[in-house]
């Protein structure tokens, strides 16, 4: 058997006693305990609003005080308790006055019957508000936790990337460097036909691994960056044509080629999204033509990525989660930025969106997120 219910602390603003004893009395025939203070001053109202409530009922006139007056009080002291009028008589104005204020409800005082289940659903409406309240900070607190993660993983595949691209441009690099002037060598002073073919042969496909390995360090670590992300944009497209064959056109909408003062990371997280979109093209859409569209409007930088391919069909709309997408989502809201996608028949088209003030810090970034619409979380993974 469960226990009889907790006993209700009521700030009760009321200058009759006798009003006070019949408030109570209804009350207690609703099948509410009451552990009631009545007051009616201001001061000791401001005083009372120390101590714990879970309900405030008042009498509208006071005197000197009014009802209005302590609500205005108890909004002013970010105490988020129910507060409930209760007049001899009242306005329609009035009572919708005190309702946009935050009064909970209003009660004539020849209809106190209603005072019990008003005072529940009051107490139960601000129970349901609070753990609203608990649950939206609880939510941004994972977003926050979240976003701190995703900036840190981006972060440490950032620092393994460079690590890499040291590495092949120490070891294998001088290593195939070294191949190759030796190849040379031998193909210079040798006399034989067969050792000559041999050995040119062997330097074309050194020449090639060289090539390779260069590619595969700019991939890791984009060192063009450092002139500026228009410049890094230009050369990416212009090697993206040369590769796959694919019609690639840069806008940079009247950008200067020069460096930008863009915020931290805005430049990589950028680089990074037309590389993963150049890649996707390529191996998916079946494009003949892209366009990388750079441009900032509003304090805004905006990256598109659109194609003329066959846009997403049903099976990658079956997909209901893209590895792909979601690391560009979880890219972009390290500097507080957003990806949408659209498809059609006629093409897809990525877009980056940036707000350049927030970027800095992106403290902000999962409320920039939004939902991931089955479209969108079709794209298909590299």
């Amino acid at each position: 058997m469960t226990g009889p219910a907790p006993a209700i602390r009521l700030l009760h603003l009321e200058d009759s006693e006798p009003d006070h004893a019949l408030a109570m009395a209804y009350l207690q025939r609703g099948g509410i305990h009451a552990e009631p203070l009545r007051i009616e001053s201001r001061a000791e109202f401001a005083a009372a609003l120390q101590q714990p409530w879970d309900i405030v009922v008042s009498d509208y006139h006071l005197p000197g005080f009014g009802g209005l007056e302590a609500l205005q009080m108890l909004r002013a002291s970010g105490r988020p308790l129910p507060f409930i009028l209760v007049s001899g008589q009242i306005g329609e104005e009035t009572a919708v006055e005190a309702m946009r204020q935050g009064a909970s409800d209003y009660l004539l005082k020849d209809n106190l019957s209603r005072l019990a289940p008003a005072v529940e659903n009051a107490i139960a409406a601000a129970e349901a508000q609070r753990a609203r309240l608990a649950a939206d900070r609880e939510l941004q607190a994972s977003r926050r936790r979240l976003q701190e993660l995703a900036q840190h993983l981006q972060t440490s595949v950032e620092s393994e990337r460079q690590a890499i691209a040291r590495e092949i441009h120490d070891d294998v690099g001088g290593s195939l460097t070294a191949l190759k002037f030796e190849l040379d060598w031998i193909r210079r002073r040798t006399t034989e036909p067969a050792v000559q073919q041999r050995a040119a042969m062997a330097l074309e496909t050194v020449t090639h691994a060289i090539e390779a390995s260069q590619r595969i360090m700019q991939n890791l670590r984009p060192a063009i960056l450092e002139q500026g992300l228009v410049a890094a944009l230009q050369w990416m497209t212009s090697r993206f044509e040369k590769r796959t064959g694919i019609e690639c056109e840069c806008r940079t909408s009247g950008l200067s080629p020069d460096r930008r003062a863009l915020p931290a990371g805005v430049p990589l997280v950028a680089y990074r999204t037309a590389q993963e979109a150049l890649t996707n093209v390529s191996k998916h859409a079946a494009a003949t033509r892209v366009v990388v569209d750079l441009s900032i409007s509003g304090g805004v930088l905006s990256l598109e990525v659109s194609d003329n391919g066959r846009g997403l069909g049903p099976d990658d709309l079956a997909k209901t989660r893209s590895f792909g997408l979601r690391g560009l989502h979880e890219r972009a809201s390290t500097v507080g930025g957003w990806v949408d996608l659209s498809s059609s028949a006629a093409g897809t088209s990525l877009i980056l969106s940036v707000p350049l003030a927030g970027a800095g810090s992106a403290a902000a970034a999962g409320d920039n997120e939004g939902p991931e619409d089955p479209e969108t979380a079709a794209w298909t993974a590299t």
